[in-house]
């Protein structure tokens, strides 16, 4: 098994994006402000009064650092770990008759699917273009008879920063290897072409793990 703390496995994909896609730390440095602004609107977020811009991401300084030697994850850059809970009502249509619970109170699940990839990351072909999170995506679109173009909000998760602008790949939002140019044109801000983690997301909203994707869910 593959025994690094998450945080390295991390730092050492953002290392790999920076270089393969030609990036820079400063454009992945615009993923967390989108979500600490969306933050800002959800009184329920950890990071409620907590405003952070590019600026602050790329300045090392206080709380701010490099959290492993030689590679460019920074503390802004990683999610909140928090206590939470989560809660959704899964019902059928019987199920809902039951309840006599009106159709506009109610969201449709159209779309689910699970796939896992190893979790030793030596293992995997290749993990910027992670294997089992592009077929769970194609197979809950395929199930939601739906594709890239129908979806105008999406939660997904940013455990770290360069997570947020991989998933914006891999749901199809923006090209591979554009995940972090998503962000940097204002694509998934509010009021962008495809709002991304309009809660938070784990980065500003807070990630406690087990409620994680239920919250996501219910959101």
């Amino acid at each position: 098994p593959d025994d690094k703390p998450a945080i390295e496995i991390n730092a050492e994909i953002m290392a790999r994006y920076i270089k393969d896609h030609r990036s820079s730390e400063e454009e992945l440095a615009h993923v967390p402000p989108v979500f600490y602004a969306n933050a800002n609107k959800n009184p329920l977020a950890q990071m409620n009064k907590v405003k952070i811009t590019v600026a602050d991401v790329m300045k090392i300084e206080g709380i701010n650092r490099y959290l492993v030697e030689g590679l460019p994850l920074k503390t802004y850059e990683c999610s909140q770990i928090s206590d939470g809970y989560a809660a959704i009502l899964l019902c059928n249509e019987a199920g809902l008759k039951k309840l006599d619970a009106p159709p506009d109170k109610v969201v449709e699940l159209a779309g689910f699917a699970q796939r896992t990839d190893p979790l030793n990351t030596d293992l995997r072909s290749d993990i910027l273009k992670p294997a089992g999170a592009d077929e769970a995506v194609e197979a809950a679109y395929r199930m939601a008879g739906i594709s890239a173009r129908n979806v105008s909000c999406a939660e997904v998760h940013d455990c770290f920063g360069v997570m947020g602008a991989m998933s914006a790949e891999i749901i199809g939002q923006a090209e591979y290897g554009r995940g972090a140019k998503f962000f940097v044109e204002g694509r998934a801000s509010l009021g962008g072409e495809c709002p991304i983690n309009t809660s938070g997301g784990l980065i500003a909203k807070g990630h406690p793990i087990g409620a994680t994707g239920v919250a996501m869910v219910g959101w």
